[in-house]
């Protein structure tokens, strides 16, 4: 499981580049970030767990901008607003989670993430 994202208040921990992939080398399966080429299996644990925490602090950025757009999305103001059936099959979601999801991101936008929610994911 992810480690929690830091909140409004607390700063971010900028987690190790995530390299950009030229696209003939991305086509090749084998290859994945580079590692394939690293021999020393120190280095390759390094290479590879900042990787993974790259990609668990970009989930949890990801995850936290679906549920802002799920809450914009649900917004009663929204003469065009959704319901959380309509936000779950846009998402491929469940309709429980997307309410949940909708939830959490009202929380997100009106700062209120404390208060007991806890994360849908």
């Amino acid at each position: 499981m992810a480690e929690p994202t830091p909140r409004r208040n607390e700063p971010r921990l900028r987690p190790a580049p995530l390299l950009f992939e030229p696209t003939q080398v991305a086509d090749d399966p084998e290859h994945f970030f580079d590692l394939e080429s690293i021999d020393d299996p120190r280095a390759l644990l390094a290479r590879a767990t900042e990787l993974t925490h790259a990609f668990r602090a970009a989930t949890d950025r990801a995850v936290e901008f679906q549920a802002i757009a799920a809450a914009q999305l649900a917004d009663p103001r929204r003469f065009d607003r959704l319901t959380p059936g309509d936000i779950a099959e846009r998402a491929e979601w469940t309709e429980d989670y997307a309410r949940k999801m909708v939830e959490f991101g009202r929380d997100l936008l009106s700062g209120v993430e404390g208060r007991g929610h806890v994360d849908p994911v």
